[in-house]
């Protein structure tokens, strides 16, 4: 790639700065658990299906648990307390708590450490699923790897999974290395996850266990025929982060976005539910060998490209630590960042040019999403269709790892195949003619492209020097970000959010703290 050349000290300050931010956060992840949190224990334990009333079971045994005014000791040790009373496993309690009457507080209280194991033995059915998955994807990735540099990557987004997936494999004949199924407007709302297949969506279709299924076996019929591991990506920000990181580990994706600074500022989630959601899910994703996506090319779309481009490098920063302390490897995490400054402004690709190259300078071993022009198209085809074209060359030029393809209609409607294709043409065809061209140019100290770059990490710093002044939620509070203003105390899903008491127990974290080689 080409060489940015810009003082270590400076990425290293930044980065010092946002480890501490985060530092002065893990209070909240020491004491505190969600009721997302707790429903994807329980599906760790293979608790799955819904009641009569087409309630997922997860949510129907966490609610009786919450009812009872028991929720702070969490799910474990009252459900597993229940399990040895009746003597029952984890699938047909739940069918039995879906059916009667439970009083928990009535059931005798096991020995602790009976409780503790027995929970093990049900969680060791989700370990058991995530280790196969990732087993074969492995053995895939080995018979079948996939060295494109950059992936191209596209969505679909029909409502009905049946038609997404020839939607997808035609998408990877063209040449995508990654599909995404766009998620059903406003699902991240959904304080559950729906269950089994569905055909109807606005905007995009359902993220289910099913649905990730049956897109996971189309796209795995075409891998030996395209000769290259095919990846599947869904969405996990929202009130069900860790619930849809599990279930996605389960079916073998290979990508989720999952960023709760995206989750607080654009769906109005509370801070503190989804903080704690991402840190339990980013755990899952770890483990099961997931790379992750953060969303802060959003900022962009209600800020000012150039004058905010400081807020998504130091949410990147941000984001990477929150990362590092669930024991994500770098190599897992794709930092977003998009390419939407206005095209009339002189100069405008060389701004790209030198946000694109900070990026990739600081985050050097992350694959990187780079983001297409949104903001700024309109119905002019042609000239989105240019655009698109500028934003491949920045993106083959300066390394990113992961192209989000821009659209010919974008801001028309939602793409047909025909506007895939030619968006995939032109990625292929703009990255083929400049395959070399960063072996061959250098940057020169003081140019445009380098006085801009350190222009934005100088504010970058004054900026995470901010957060960590003020702690990350009175930023939050105060707009920093997107220049959107999220309170700590308010925000969906906070009912949610609970105080562990001396009672608690959550087997699978404990299982994934030691594993993934954390304190």
């Amino acid at each position: 790639m080409i060489k940015l050349p810009i003082e270590q000290s400076k990425i290293d300050e930044a980065r010092d700065i946002a480890r501490q931010i985060v530092n002065d956060m893990l209070w909240l992840f020491k004491d505190y658990s969600s009721s997302t949190i707790e429903r994807t224990v329980a599906r760790f334990f293979g608790i799955d299906g819904v009641n009569s009333l087409d309630v997922p079971l997860p949510n129907v045994v966490i609610d009786k648990i919450k009812e009872q005014n028991l929720l702070e000791d969490g799910f474990v040790f009252h459900f597993c307390n229940a399990a040895i009373h009746f003597e029952l496993g984890a699938q047909e309690l739940a069918e039995k708590i879906a059916n009667e009457d439970i009083d928990f507080k009535h059931i005798p209280i096991a020995d602790k450490e009976q409780i503790y194991k027995k929970a093990m033995q049900f969680a060791q059915w989700g370990i058991n699923k995530i280790n196969e998955q990732k087993k074969k994807r492995e053995d895939l990735q080995s018979k079948y790897p996939n060295n494109n540099n950059p992936f191209i990557y596209v969505i679909v987004a029909t409502g009905n999974i049946y038609e997404d997936v020839p939607q997808a494999k035609a998408a990877m004949q063209q040449g995508a290395d990654i599909v995404a199924v766009i998620r059903s407007t406003a699902q991240s709302l959904l304080d559950y996850v729906p269950y089994g297949p569905t055909t109807e969506g606005f905007g995009g279709t359902y993220a289910t266990q099913e649905n990730f299924k049956i897109m996971r076996a189309g796209l795995d019929e075409i891998i030996p025929e395209q000769g290259r591991y095919l990846y599947l990506t869904n969405y996990a920000s929202g009130l069900c982060m860790p619930e849809i990181a599990a279930m996605a580990a389960f079916e073998r994706l290979d990508v989720l976005l999952n960023d709760a600074l995206y989750g607080i500022l654009f769906r109005d989630i509370n801070p503190k539910r989804t903080l704690l959601d991402q840190y339990f899910s980013r755990m899952i994703n770890a483990y099961a060998g997931i790379l992750i996506n953060t969303g802060e090319d959003n900022y962009l779309t209600t800020s000012d490209a150039i004058e905010k481009a400081h807020t998504v490098t130091a949410s990147q920063l941000i984001n990477e630590q929150f990362a590092l302390i669930t024991g994500l490897d770098k190599r897992l995490m794709g930092l977003g960042h998009a390419y939407e400054i206005n095209p009339e402004i002189k100069n405008s690709f060389l701004y790209e040019l030198s946000h694109a190259l900070l990026a990739r300078t600081i985050f050097p071993e992350a694959p990187l999403k780079y983001m297409p022009p949104t903001k700024h198209m309109d119905g002019n085809i042609f000239r989105t269709f240019m655009v698109n074209s500028m934003f491949n060359f920045a993106g083959k030029l300066s390394g990113q790892s992961i192209q989000l393809l821009g659209m010919l209609t974008e801001a028309i409607h939602t793409p047909f195949l025909q506007d895939r294709f030619l968006a995939i043409e032109n990625a292929k065809y703009t990255m083929n003619a400049i395959e070399d061209l960063a072996n061959q140019i250098e940057i020169k100290k003081d140019s445009f492209i380098v006085k801009r770059a350190n222009q934005v990490l100088d504010e970058t710093i004054e900026l995470l020097k901010t957060v960590e002044k003020d702690g990350l939620f009175n930023a939050l509070a105060n707009g920093v970000f997107a220049d959107i203003k999220r309170p700590e105390d308010k925000g969906k899903g906070l009912d949610g959010v609970f105080k562990k008491s001396e009672n608690y127990l959550n087997p699978v974290l404990d299982y994934l703290k030691v594993k993934l080689n954390l304190q």
